[in-house]
This record gives C-alpha cells, structure tokens and sequence, in this order.
C-alpha cells in the first residue's frame, strides 16, 4: 500500500512524501496506523540541521506516536489488533514499533500518551540520580524534558527549581507544579538557590539543555558531595580551560560534585521478565503512562500545537524560531 512519512532529503528542509508499505510484524513489533506523533525538539532539529552523523540525509525523523494496531507479531500478548498503543516510531502514516509498544491506559487521549516519550528521556535523570525525598534540586532549562525531569523530581517528594530564559516556560513549569522557576539572567541562580535552600543548595542539578557552559556552571549550584545530571546531549563546540572547573569539583573544600550521565538508551529497552533488572525503558514508560492518565504527570499544558504532517516545514521551523510559541508540537495523520 501507498502510505506517507515525514522525510528530511536535505538540510532545513522537510516535507513529507509516499512510500510503499506492506511489513508485517516479525516476534515482538506491532504494526500500526499512526494517529499522533510527537516530534523531539533537540534530536530532530539537530539531524535536521545536518549536525548528527548518525542521520544522514535523506533521514526518516521520528521519536514517537501513538497508533492503532494492525497486526502483531509473535510474542506480543499485550496488545491486540485495534488497540491503541504508545510505541518509539517514526513520522509515518504506517509503521512498525522500533523497540516499546504499550497499551494506551483507558480513558487517556492518545494526544497526551504520546508525550510518554519525552517523559522517558526525562526518567532517566531520575533513575540516575541519588536525590530523595526533601531534597533541593535545580533543573537547567524548561523545554519539554526539562519542564517533564521538573516535574517527575517534584514527584519524587524534591524541592525543585527550574531555570529557563523564557518567561513564558517559567509560567508553564509553575503551571505544571513546579514550585520554583526563575530566569538566570534576571536573577542570580546561585544566591536564589542558596536562599531558598537555607544554604544547604541541590543535592541534584540537572542540565537538560546540553550547553556545554552550563554544565560545566551546574557544578556551582550543587552542595558538597551532591551531583549534576547530563540530561540533555552536548552538541556544539565549546573551548575553555577546565582546570578551574576540575578544581570545583574535586578539591573537598570546593564541592567534590559528581557528574552523571543520563542518556535514555543507557537502561535495558525491555523488562527483564524474570524481575532480576528493576528498571528499563519499557517499564519506564508504563509507569509514564499510568501517571499521566491518573492526572499526576501534566502534559495537556505541553501542548501547543497539533499540525497536519504537510505542514511539517512549518512545525520544525516554528519550534527553531518560534521557541515560546513551540513547544509540544503533534502531527495529526488524519489530516494526511
């Protein structure tokens, strides 16, 4: 059959085109119709803009979507033919679940479920981290993983404080419950910190932008002996002399700080079914999921625009210049 994908044939240009389809899913893939897919700001726009060697061009972009099964393939007992699930899948009318497939909770509209994706990437700076409950952490950008990292610490019974240029996502973060956000360059990161924290500053920071300067800054937030999470992937070119920085975090008297690396794919992508491996993925995002339809993880003020697939030009161009206007972008596949 004739279906359609988004494709990137070149860099800065997106458009979406026909492609013949007819797989049937091997052991463990489910086939679906798409109904929503979510685009990840960072990840698309940096293999739109040409930077990822992993994405040449021409790259089939996609993170994840929302679907109703076709077919299943040996193996899969969740799920069954007109189900809808949540699955990592490419910005297509038809596809094959890449690695996760799971049952959308009832009653849960599949324009919610499908930010269960960037709640995982968000998940893995919990998973991670030796933050607990009461303690202070620090949450560098307010985009979508870093508004979603904000609020799972929150979750988690943290104090969090969350840090973003933008106004708008500052207003958006303490919309979603976050119990402060600031722009740190109206208002000194470091004393806020200090004061809201009695002096004790984070047990955790977490860089959910991947700027280079500013992780290697997130160090001066953190308490003695506490840790700052890589949460979002370093991308541009930064030269600086590190020595200080190398200083700040090894001398005990300067903070013997901790860096973490929190990259989603560093966990196992299925559960272990024996129970032996707690954490993956898979089990991440069901969880997702199950807070997200119980009214606990917010991602309804996420949302800001569900756009036809045609207009794919238009969504990575608005979210690469339009940043408080863009942030949770869907493709509807019915507008295709």
């Amino acid at each position: 059959m004739l279906a359609k994908r988004v494709v990137f044939p070149e860099a800065h240009r997106a458009e979406l085109q026909p492609f013949e389809w007819n797989e049937q899913p091997g052991p463990g893939q489910v086939s679906l119709a798409s109904v929503y897919t979510l685009i990840s700001p960072g990840t698309e726009l940096a293999c739109l803009a040409g930077i990822e060697s992993w994405a040449p061009f021409p790259f089939v972009p996609g993170y994840a979507g929302v679907g109703t099964v076709l077919a299943v393939g040996e193996g899969v007992d969740q799920l069954h033919v007109g189900d809808l699930a949540f699955s990592y899948t490419p910005h297509a009318s038809h596809t094959l679940s890449r690695t996760v497939a799971l049952p959308v909770p009832a009653g849960l509209a599949p324009q919610e479920a499908v930010f269960a994706r960037m709640a995982a990437v968000a998940m893995t700076a919990i998973r991670v981290s030796a933050a607990e409950l009461g303690d202070y952490v620090a949450v560098y950008g307010l985009g979508l993983v870093g508004n979603l990292a904000a609020q799972l610490f929150t979750l988690a019974g943290c104090e969090v404080i969350g840090m973003d240029l933008s106004p708008q996502r500052c207003a958006l973060a303490r919309s979603c419950g976050i119990a402060h956000a600031i722009d740190p360059s109206t208002t000194d990161p470091v004393a806020y910190v200090r004061d809201v924290s009695g002096g004790e500053m984070c047990a955790t920071v977490v860089e959910a932008i991947g700027l280079s300067p500013l992780a290697l800054a997130s160090a001066k937030l953190a308490r003695t002996g506490g840790e700052v999470i890589l949460l979002g992937s370093p991308r541009a070119p930064y030269t600086t002399d590190v020595t200080p920085f190398l200083r700040d975090i090894h001398l005990c008297d300067a903070g013997c700080v901790t860096y973490k690396g929190a990259h989603e794919w560093r966990l196992p992508t299925l559960r272990d079914r024996q129970g032996w491996i707690k954490h993956s993925i898979e089990r991440n995002c069901a969880i997702i999921l199950r807070l997200i339809a119980a009214g606990q993880l917010q991602v309804a003020p996420l949302l800001s625009h569900i756009l036809s697939p045609a207009d794919c030009q238009q969504a990575y161009e608005g979210l690469r210049d339009h940043k408080d206007e863009y942030l949770g972008v869907l493709f509807d596949w019915s507008q295709v």
